[in-house]
C-alpha cells in the first residue's frame, strides 16, 4: 500500500507542475458551466412582441402589463391593423403579435377571454417556445382559438416553472465534463509515459503493473470530484439552480460515473500508442456521442430508432438521467437504480477489457 501511495503522490505532483493540465482540469469546467448557464441557452429572452389592443379597456391593459413584466417579452410596438401585423412580422420588427379582441372585458378575463397569438414561424423552435411562454404567462387569461371554446387548459410546469435552460444544461455539462476530462486526461497521461519510455521503468517496480495503472487514475478521480463540487456550487450560487434531491446520493452517483470514465480512459490507453490518437479518440469519439446521444442537446425521443439503440451504450446518457432525476426532481435511489446498475456494468466491462488488453501487451 505504501508503494501504491507513492505512485499516487508522484502523479499528483506531475499534475500540479503541468499548468496546461491544471487549466484543462479546472478552467474548462468553470468556463463551460458559465457559458451554458448564461450565454449558450435554449431559452428565448426579451423577444420583441407587438400588441394589437382592440379593446382598450382596463382588462386589456392588465393583460399587456402582465406580458410586458415578463423577462421573456419586450413590448416594442403597438399595432393597429392587419396590414401592420403582417408588415411587422415580415420585417422582423417583432417576433410575435398578441391580438386582444374588442370583446375582451373584465368579466371575461377569468378563463373566458379569447386572444390570438401570432408568431414568426420561420424559426419554428423559437415560435413554439414563445407560444408556450405566452400560454404560461397569460393563463388563464390566454385562451387560443381552437374551435372548441368550451375546452380550457390549465398548464403547470413541474420542477421548472420558469422554463430555465440551466435546469437541462447543468446536468448535461456535468456529464460532458466528467466524461471528457476523466477519459482524456487518464488516457493521455498513460500514453505519454509509454512515449517517453518511462512506463517500462514503472512496470519493473515491485508494484503490480495493474496497480501502477490504477495509481495514475486515482488523482484524476479526486480532481474530478473537485470539479463536481465546483459545478454544483456555481449552479446554486450563480445560476440559482436548486439541489432538490439527496446531496450524498448525487455525489455517490458522480463518483460512480467518474470511475466509469476513468476505466474508459484506461481502456483507450491500452489500445493506443500515441498521445494524438488517444486525444482524438477521447475528445472527438466521446464529445460527439455525449453531445448528440445523451439527451443533453437533442431529446432521445426525437432520434431515429437505430440511434436510440446506439445511445444506450453512451455512459453520459445514464448519468445525465440520474443527475436530472436526483438534482432537479428530487428523486431517490429507488428511482435511479436502473441507470446506476447500467453504469456499474459498464464500469466492470471497461475494467475487464482493460485488464485483458493490458496483460496481452505485457506478453
Amino acid at each position: 500500500m505504501k508503494q501504491f501511495l507513492i505512485f499516487v503522490k508522484k502523479e499528483f505532483l506531475h499534475i500540479w507542475r503541468d499548468k496546461r493540465t491544471l487549466f484543462i482540469l479546472f478552467g474548462m469546467p468553470i468556463t463551460q458551466i458559465m457559458l451554458f448557464g448564461f450565454a449558450l441557452s435554449n431559452e428565448v429572452k426579451n423577444a420583441k412582441i407587438g400588441i394589437w389592443d382592440q379593446a382598450g379597456n382596463q382588462a386589456s391593459k392588465q393583460i399587456i402589463a402582465k406580458l410586458d413584466a415578463s423577462r421573456y417579452f419586450d413590448l416594442v410596438k403597438l399595432i393597429h391593423s392587419n396590414q401592420e401585423v403582417n408588415a411587422s412580422l415580415r420585417s422582423s420588427e417583432v417576433n410575435a403579435v398578441l391580438v386582444i379582441p374588442a370583446s375582451t372585458s373584465q368579466q371575461k378575463i377569468n378563463g373566458l377571454a379569447k386572444m390570438q397569438f401570432i408568431a414568426d414561424a420561420s424559426d419554428p423552435n423559437t415560435a413554439t417556445t414563445l407560444k408556450n411562454y405566452a400560454l404560461s404567462i397569460l393563463s388563464p387569461e390566454f385562451q387560443p382559438e381552437t374551435g372548441s371554446p368550451s375546452i380550457q387548459t390549465s398548464v403547470r410546469m413541474f420542477f421548472n416553472p420558469q422554463l430555465k435552460g440551466a435546469f437541462n444544461f447543468v446536468p448535461g455539462v456535468m456529464a460532458m465534463i466528467l466524461l471528457l476530462v476523466s477519459t482524456m486526461m487518464t488516457s493521455i497521461s498513460i500514453v505519454r509515459e509509454k512515449e517517453l519510455g518511462t512506463m517500462e521503468l514503472m512496470l519493473v517496480s515491485p508494484l503490480k503493473p495493474i496497480l501502477v495503472i490504477i495509481a495514475k487514475a486515482v488523482p484524476y478521480f479526486f480532481l474530478s470530484m473537485v470539479n463536481v463540487i465546483s459545478i454544483l456550487v456555481l449552479s446554486v450560487w450563480a445560476l440559482d439552480l436548486p439541489i432538490r434531491g439527496n446531496l450524498f446520493l448525487l455525489l455517490s452517483e458522480s463518483m460512480l460515473f467518474t470511475i466509469t470514465a476513468l476505466c474508459l480512459g484506461l481502456l483507450i490507453s491500452t489500445i493506443t500508442a500515441s498521445q494524438q490518437i488517444a486525444m482524438l479518440i477521447s475528445l472527438v469519439g466521446m464529445f460527439l456521442p455525449t453531445l448528440m446521444l445523451s439527451g443533453f442537446m437533442f431529446p432521445i425521443e426525437n432520434l431515429p430508432p437505430p440511434l436510440k439503440v446506439v445511445s444506450n451504450i453512451v455512459p453520459a446518457k445514464w448519468y445525465f438521467l440520474i443527475v436530472k432525476n436526483v438534482m432537479i426532481k428530487g428523486s431517490g435511489f429507488v428511482d435511479v437504480w436502473k441507470e446506476t446498475a447500467i453504469l456499474g456494468l459498464m464500469t466492470l466491462a471497461f475494467l475487464g477489457i482493460t485488464v485483458k488488453k493490458f496483460k496481452i501487451r505485457l506478453a
